[in-house]
């Protein structure tokens, strides 16, 4: 299939928004809904989806040796699991069907009204089923911040956090889709350092400001990944929100990490931008010092700019700008984070879900959490109504988006938000 998918110069049939973060550029993978059709795989551009079944129904999304069958099914993972080669040319044919000079699809009324959806119409779901969900830890800017608050400026880094990118377990079944409301988590804390632990409603509500990688194709019990060929395995990305409970997690999470005061709710965009609408994006990752060992050798350009807002909206007030932050940042790049998460031979599956830890820039308004942005309650943010926040409030709403500008083509991920309401 000779076409550029990703080339400026593309214009669409149908119409696109000159801010759009889903220009023919994009066209990014999601399961919407409607009241009228089940839950299926859509892409979009622009104000509309693409009902990938549909389109299957005409016959013209005719990509030679390609099971077509995996866009009959609910979640993307089936899609996910065909690897790089396929999406990319599911990605182009679609492309190639929408672009302003294709009358294959345009110049058909009936096929049309079928096969495109306005997005108001819709309602997105789960992108893929979550089998498996890591979090990592691989902002240095935020690992050092953290360290430093709880551990001093000559201590902030743990002596094995320039060697291995650091991770966690998460709990798969609470990551939910942007727009979900996230009750207020309870749990242990302790108010006054010393006296015995309390039971109630977490006061030290966070976010934290990620972008996660979905696996695509996925690997066998016993045989690592190479950092060489990770991405490879990369499906695509979503914004991320890990929300969190500071107090809970301060009280638990010795000695074996975050429990409780993470795994009550993550939650993600709906649309999963694929790995090849990225390549233009391209940038040079943190300079490594000591340089990784080399298993985790990962050579040119491996990380990526997406430019990154969260907003803050306090009940019955306008959404305030808190952080402007960037992915190209992190220190541990995606292609290390999964070539070490596998290089002990764990199998990752079609599905899983793997996110890079709480992204923080240079300068405080870039900070990822409201544990840096207010330096763990003694800066408070203050806010266009007049409040104070040192931690997130019930009644707030969270939300995060991301970007990618070269000064021709914007591609956006949508949002990620949610409300957070009183403890049940």
């Amino acid at each position: 299939m000779d076409i550029n998918a990703n080339d400026p110069a593309l214009k669409s049939w149908l119409p696109v928004p000159a801010d759009s973060d889903f220009p023919i550029q994009n066209l990014p993978f999601g399961i919407f809904k409607t009241a009228e059709r089940g839950p299926r795989p859509g892409v979009a551009i622009g104000e509309y989806i693409v009902d990938i079944r549909e389109l299957v129904s005409t016959g013209l999304l005719d990509v030679t040796g390609i099971d077509l069958g995996v866009f009959q099914q609910d979640t993307l993972n089936a899609f996910a699991a065909l690897g790089r080669p396929a999406q990319r040319a599911v990605r182009e044919r679609v492309s190639q069907l929408l672009q302003h000079d294709n009358q294959e699809l345009h110049a058909q009324r009936v096929w049309i009204s079928r096969c495109i959806v306005e997005m108001r119409h819709a309602t997105m779901c789960m992108p893929v089923e979550v089998g498996d969900y890591t979090d990592f830890y691989s902002s240095i800017e935020h690992a050092t911040n953290v360290g430093i608050m709880f551990r001093g400026v000559e201590n902030a880094l743990m002596p094995n956090w320039k060697h291995i990118p650091i991770g966690y377990h998460g709990r798969a079944s609470s990551i939910v889709i942007s727009g979900t409301d996230i009750h207020r988590p309870k749990g242990q804390t302790v108010p006054v350092d010393g006296e015995p632990p309390v039971f109630g409603p977490s006061k030290q509500m966070d976010f934290e400001l990620e972008v996660a990688f979905i696996v695509g194709k996925g690997n066998a019990l016993g045989h690592p990944i190479p950092v060489g060929q990770a991405e490879e395995h990369l499906f695509g990305l979503v914004l991320f929100n890990d929300w969190s409970a500071r107090d809970i997690q301060k009280w638990e999470y010795v000695p074996l990490g975050p429990f409780l005061g993470k795994n009550f709710g993550s939650s993600i965009s709906a649309w999963v931008v694929l790995m090849d609408a990225l390549e233009p994006y391209r940038v040079d990752c943190p300079v490594q010092d000591p340089a990784p060992q080399a298993y985790l050798g990962s050579q040119g350009p491996a990380n990526f700019d997406i430019q990154l807002e969260v907003f803050l909206q306090p009940a019955d007030s306008e959404p305030a700008t808190i952080s402007r932050s960037n992915f190209k940042y992190m220190y541990w790049n995606m292609r290390q984070q999964l070539a070490h998460h596998t290089i002990n031979g764990c199998n990752m599956r079609p599905g899983d879900m793997c996110a890079s830890g709480t992204i923080s820039g240079h300068t405080p308004d870039s900070y990822g959490s409201m544990l840096e942005l207010a330096w763990k309650g003694t800066k408070p943010l203050h806010m266009p109504d007049g409040s104070e926040r040192k931690f997130i409030q019930d009644g707030d709403r969270l939300t995060i988006k991301g970007f990618c500008n070269n000064g021709q083509v914007r591609i956006g991920f949508g949002e990620v938000t949610g409300l957070v309401l009183p403890a049940l």
